[in-house]
Protein backbone atom coordinates (compact mmCIF):
# COMPACT_ATOMS: atom_id res chain seq x y z
CA UNK A 1 0.00 0.00 0.00
CA UNK A 2 1.98 3.50 -1.24
CA UNK A 3 1.57 5.88 1.32
CA UNK A 4 1.11 9.67 0.49
CA UNK A 5 1.91 12.20 3.39
CA UNK A 6 3.68 14.29 4.62
CA UNK A 7 6.53 14.38 7.50
CA UNK A 8 4.68 12.56 10.55
CA UNK A 9 5.45 11.93 13.99
CA UNK A 10 3.49 8.98 15.27
CA UNK A 11 4.28 7.98 19.70
CA UNK A 12 4.42 4.08 19.79
CA UNK A 13 2.18 3.06 22.36
CA UNK A 14 2.37 1.90 25.92
CA UNK A 15 4.20 -1.42 24.87
CA UNK A 16 7.27 0.04 24.11
CA UNK A 17 7.00 2.66 26.52
CA UNK A 18 7.01 -0.19 28.79
CA UNK A 19 9.57 -1.99 27.32
CA UNK A 20 12.08 1.19 27.25
CA UNK A 21 11.19 1.25 31.20
CA UNK A 22 12.69 -2.15 31.51
CA UNK A 23 16.12 -1.37 29.43
CA UNK A 24 16.23 1.69 32.41
CA UNK A 25 15.52 4.61 29.51
CA UNK A 26 13.05 7.18 30.75
CA UNK A 27 11.54 8.73 27.04
CA UNK A 28 9.75 12.09 26.32
CA UNK A 29 13.23 14.52 27.17
CA UNK A 30 14.66 16.11 24.13
CA UNK A 31 17.82 14.25 22.99
CA UNK A 32 20.30 16.88 23.00
CA UNK A 33 19.39 17.17 26.46
CA UNK A 34 19.31 14.04 27.70
CA UNK A 35 23.17 13.66 26.34
CA UNK A 36 24.25 17.00 27.78
CA UNK A 37 22.65 16.07 31.42
CA UNK A 38 23.51 12.10 31.18
CA UNK A 39 25.95 11.18 28.49
CA UNK A 40 27.84 8.95 31.17
CA UNK A 41 25.32 6.56 30.64
CA UNK A 42 26.45 5.57 26.83
CA UNK A 43 22.94 6.38 24.86
CA UNK A 44 20.29 8.69 24.36
CA UNK A 45 17.00 7.52 25.59
CA UNK A 46 14.88 8.12 22.55
CA UNK A 47 10.94 8.44 22.82
CA UNK A 48 10.63 5.42 20.26
CA UNK A 49 8.59 8.05 17.94
CA UNK A 50 8.87 6.98 14.42
CA UNK A 51 8.77 9.97 11.87
CA UNK A 52 8.04 9.12 8.55
CA UNK A 53 8.66 11.55 5.53
CA UNK A 54 6.99 11.75 1.58
CA UNK A 55 8.70 10.92 -1.03
CA UNK A 56 8.42 14.22 -2.53
CA UNK A 57 9.84 15.73 0.29
CA UNK A 58 12.92 13.38 1.29
CA UNK A 59 16.30 14.64 1.73
CA UNK A 60 19.26 13.88 -1.05
CA UNK A 61 20.65 10.53 -0.99
CA UNK A 62 23.01 9.71 2.11
CA UNK A 63 26.22 9.32 1.48
CA UNK A 64 28.51 6.99 3.57
CA UNK A 65 31.47 4.70 4.06
CA UNK A 66 33.31 3.02 6.96
CA UNK A 67 34.29 -0.62 7.62
CA UNK A 68 33.05 -3.26 9.29
CA UNK A 69 33.64 -5.81 11.59
CA UNK A 70 36.08 -7.94 9.23
CA UNK A 71 37.93 -4.95 7.64
CA UNK A 72 36.09 -4.29 4.50
CA UNK A 73 34.57 -1.42 3.12
CA UNK A 74 30.94 -0.81 2.86
CA UNK A 75 29.57 2.41 1.66
CA UNK A 76 25.84 3.62 -0.02
CA UNK A 77 27.44 2.15 -3.03
CA UNK A 78 26.84 -1.44 -1.74
CA UNK A 79 23.10 -0.53 -1.59
CA UNK A 80 22.47 1.31 -4.80
CA UNK A 81 18.73 0.15 -5.36
CA UNK A 82 18.00 -1.77 -2.41
CA UNK A 83 15.70 -0.67 0.42
CA UNK A 84 17.81 -0.44 3.27
CA UNK A 85 17.80 -1.15 7.30
CA UNK A 86 20.38 1.26 9.23
CA UNK A 87 20.39 0.70 12.74
CA UNK A 88 23.08 2.13 15.01
CA UNK A 89 23.77 0.25 18.36
CA UNK A 90 26.43 -0.86 20.48
CA UNK A 91 26.85 -4.02 22.70
CA UNK A 92 26.23 -2.21 26.11
CA UNK A 93 23.30 -0.55 25.61
CA UNK A 94 20.09 -2.37 27.11
CA UNK A 95 17.64 -1.27 23.98
CA UNK A 96 19.96 -2.10 21.39
CA UNK A 97 20.11 -5.91 23.30
CA UNK A 98 16.38 -5.68 23.69
CA UNK A 99 15.36 -4.84 20.03
CA UNK A 100 18.16 -6.78 18.51
CA UNK A 101 15.74 -9.78 18.03
CA UNK A 102 13.78 -7.77 16.03
CA UNK A 103 15.68 -6.72 13.75
CA UNK A 104 17.25 -10.21 13.36
CA UNK A 105 13.92 -11.65 12.39
CA UNK A 106 13.04 -9.26 9.94
CA UNK A 107 16.62 -9.38 8.34
CA UNK A 108 15.64 -13.14 7.91
CA UNK A 109 11.99 -12.31 6.50
CA UNK A 110 13.16 -10.01 3.77
CA UNK A 111 16.17 -11.51 3.09
CA UNK A 112 14.84 -12.47 -0.65
CA UNK A 113 13.14 -9.28 -1.12
CA UNK A 114 15.73 -6.59 -1.75
CA UNK A 115 16.43 -5.49 1.07
CA UNK A 116 19.55 -5.10 3.26
CA UNK A 117 20.37 -4.56 6.18
CA UNK A 118 23.50 -2.57 8.06
CA UNK A 119 24.54 -1.78 11.81
CA UNK A 120 26.35 1.09 12.53
CA UNK A 121 28.43 0.45 16.17
CA UNK A 122 29.01 3.51 17.85
CA UNK A 123 30.93 2.31 20.63
CA UNK A 124 32.82 -0.99 20.49
CA UNK A 125 35.59 -2.56 19.49
CA UNK A 126 35.36 -5.27 17.09
CA UNK A 127 35.50 -8.43 19.21
CA UNK A 128 32.73 -6.53 21.16
CA UNK A 129 30.56 -6.16 18.20
CA UNK A 130 31.30 -9.94 16.68
CA UNK A 131 30.49 -11.23 20.21
CA UNK A 132 27.21 -9.62 20.36
CA UNK A 133 26.31 -10.72 16.81
CA UNK A 134 27.31 -14.49 17.83
CA UNK A 135 25.13 -13.82 21.02
CA UNK A 136 22.07 -13.15 18.88
CA UNK A 137 22.55 -14.45 15.58
CA UNK A 138 23.22 -11.24 13.63
CA UNK A 139 24.30 -12.09 10.09
CA UNK A 140 23.98 -8.98 8.80
CA UNK A 141 27.68 -6.55 8.95
CA UNK A 142 27.94 -3.37 11.03
CA UNK A 143 30.03 -0.47 10.39
CA UNK A 144 32.58 0.27 13.24
CA UNK A 145 32.02 4.25 13.12
CA UNK A 146 33.94 4.86 16.69
CA UNK A 147 37.05 5.85 15.92
CA UNK A 148 37.69 8.22 13.37
CA UNK A 149 35.34 11.14 14.16
CA UNK A 150 31.97 9.29 13.68
CA UNK A 151 32.21 9.78 10.06
CA UNK A 152 28.77 7.36 9.40
CA UNK A 153 27.07 9.41 12.40
CA UNK A 154 28.28 12.74 11.10
CA UNK A 155 27.53 11.40 6.91
CA UNK A 156 23.71 11.21 8.58
CA UNK A 157 23.26 14.33 10.63
CA UNK A 158 20.23 15.91 10.16
CA UNK A 159 18.75 12.52 9.89
CA UNK A 160 19.76 11.05 13.04
CA UNK A 161 20.79 12.95 16.46
CA UNK A 162 24.61 12.66 17.26
CA UNK A 163 24.63 9.72 20.07
CA UNK A 164 20.72 9.03 19.93
CA UNK A 165 21.27 5.03 20.44
CA UNK A 166 19.40 3.04 19.08
CA UNK A 167 18.09 4.68 16.26
CA UNK A 168 17.17 2.63 13.19
CA UNK A 169 16.27 4.05 9.56
CA UNK A 170 14.27 2.66 6.38
CA UNK A 171 16.09 4.02 3.32
CA UNK A 172 14.35 4.01 0.10
CA UNK A 173 15.67 2.46 -3.41
CA UNK A 174 17.66 6.44 -3.62
CA UNK A 175 19.12 5.70 -0.38
CA UNK A 176 17.47 8.77 0.94
CA UNK A 177 16.03 8.51 4.60
CA UNK A 178 11.91 7.36 4.44
CA UNK A 179 11.38 6.29 8.11
CA UNK A 180 12.81 7.01 11.49
CA UNK A 181 13.14 5.11 14.73
CA UNK A 182 14.70 6.85 17.86
CA UNK A 183 14.54 4.88 20.50
CA UNK A 184 14.03 1.01 21.26
CA UNK A 185 11.83 -0.28 18.39
CA UNK A 186 8.08 -1.65 18.97
CA UNK A 187 8.61 -4.73 17.71
CA UNK A 188 9.39 -6.59 14.48
CA UNK A 189 5.67 -6.18 13.41
CA UNK A 190 6.88 -2.26 13.25
CA UNK A 191 9.59 -2.84 11.26
CA UNK A 192 8.07 -5.29 9.20
CA UNK A 193 5.37 -2.44 8.33
CA UNK A 194 7.85 0.01 7.65
CA UNK A 195 9.70 -2.12 5.52
CA UNK A 196 6.92 -3.03 3.42
CA UNK A 197 5.59 0.43 3.00
CA UNK A 198 9.21 1.23 1.25
CA UNK A 199 9.30 -1.32 -0.52
CA UNK A 200 5.86 -1.29 -2.26
CA UNK A 201 7.26 2.40 -3.54
CA UNK A 202 7.79 1.94 -7.33
CA UNK A 203 10.83 2.58 -8.91
CA UNK A 204 9.47 4.94 -10.64
CA UNK A 205 7.97 6.66 -7.43
CA UNK A 206 11.24 6.72 -5.51
CA UNK A 207 13.02 8.69 -8.08
CA UNK A 208 10.40 11.38 -8.48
Amino acid sequence: MKSRFGVRSVLVGAALVGALGLAGCSGGSNLSDQWNEGGDKGYVSGDGSTTSTSIDERSEPVVFEGTVEDGSTFSNKDIAGDVTVVNFWYAGCAPCRAEAPDLVAAHAEFADDGVQFIGVNTRDQVAQAEQFAEQFNVEYPSIMDNAGGREVQRAFAGQVPLNAVPTTLILDREGRVAHRVIGQLAGESQLRTLIQETLDESPAEAKS
